[in-house]
């Protein structure tokens, strides 16, 4: 994948493969399309911590750096760096945008943004950005950054309920090789915060135990593994 120099590393196991679309099918056929056809485009994704937005972004990117130039760049880490670290990614066919608010309502960065934005606009580029919030609620201070992202496809992420989400602990436990039956995704669902975060994270935990002792995922090698 082509990258420029300060993006941020993409997650190996963040790819459209091992994402659960569930009621987010449309978001998701929407991004592969974008990611992988011939036009150009915006999309904006939005809903709350552990509805996929990241996991999504780093999937179209990774789709997108197969035959173009993209890049993910998540604001919440770069944004002390200031706003230097847009410089030359208009260059870049898709831009992956993260956690927009992050600096939404800061003039520098709402201009640099929006500098970014006509580049990539006019270059028949893919911006895709993400935020909790929709564009029209966030504080913007330029009315035509406001306008663009607003009128760009805006896809509200909702979070995957109970039996999805074990459906989604088995796909990416699938994708990896593993096996993780029904029961001890239940159990840890039962044991831990029901986001999608701390669920995945908790699986790459027991993907590097699991390797190491050749143990299936029972419930008695993850209560070993994880010290319940």
């Amino acid at each position: 994948m082509q990258q420029l120099p300060l993006g941020v590393r993409l997650a190996d196991r963040a790819v459209f493969a091992s994402f659960l679309a569930g009621p987010n099918l449309q978001a998701v056929e929407h991004l592969r399309e974008l990611a992988l056809g011939a036009g150009g485009g915006v999309a904006w994704l939005c809903g709350p911590t552990g509805c996929g937005k990241t996991h999504l972004l780093q999937a179209a990117c990774a789709a997108a750096g197969e035959a173009l130039r993209a890049g993910y760049f998540p604001l919440s880490e770069l944004g002390p760096l200031g706003t230097g670290v847009l410089d030359g990614l208009p260059q870049i066919e898709c831009l992956c945008l993260d956690d927009v608010d992050a600096v939404a309502g800061q003039p520098a960065w709402e201009r640099s943004l929006f500098g970014v934005f006509r580049e990539i606009e006019e270059r028949g580029g893919r911006l895709i950005a993400a935020a909790r919030a929709p564009p029209a609620l966030l504080g913007w201070i330029l009315p035509d950054l406001a306008s663009r992202f607003a009128a760009s496809a805006v896809f509200q992420l909702r979070v995957l309920g109970e039996a999805e989400q074990r459906a989604a602990l088995r796909l990416r436990a699938q994708v990896r090789g593993l096996d993780l039956p029904e029961e001890s995704a239940r159990w840890l669902q039962r044991r831990f915060p029901r986001d999608m975060r701390t669920l995945y994270e908790l699986l790459d935990t027991l993907d590097e135990a699991a390797i190491i002792a050749q143990r299936r995922l029972t419930v008695p090698f993850i209560r070993s593994v994880l010290k319940e």
